[in-house]
């Protein structure tokens, strides 16, 4: 059960690979399968050296909302504390913002999704 000192961050995906986990947090994170409906998912291209680095890829998946709520993005509900949040924002680019959202559970969970959408 999350307690008051942490927070659900939605992942779908690079924040779910244990060695970016390793590397933002200094553990593997603990989390339970979710999905998040009205969603699907496309790709970016990310030209950050470090995050190319550390990912392993300059493709990352992207949010794409399609207001459907039969579209449905699956990933991780990730228990995180804030300062592991904020680890997290430092890792994402530009691309993204962090933004809350319901998970198809009904819990509210932070995601990152589009900066332009």
């Amino acid at each position: 059960m999350i307690d008051s000192s942490t927070v659900r961050l939605f992942s779908y995906g690079t924040l779910r690979q244990p060695e970016v986990q390793r590397s933002l947090f200094g553990r593997e994170v603990a989390g339970t399968p979710e999905e998040l409906p009205g969603y699907r998912l496309d790709t970016v291209e990310i030209t950050d050296p470090h995050v190319i680095a550390l990912s392993g890829s300059a493709h990352h998946p992207i949010l794409r909302p399609t207001g459907d709520p039969a579209d449905r993005v699956a990933g991780t509900a990730l228990e995180i504390t804030e300062a592991e949040l904020a680890a997290a924002d430092d890792y994402e680019v530009d691309d993204y913002r962090r933004t809350l959202v319901p998970l198809a559970s009904g819990v509210p969970a932070w995601v990152y999704a589009p900066a332009d959408a």
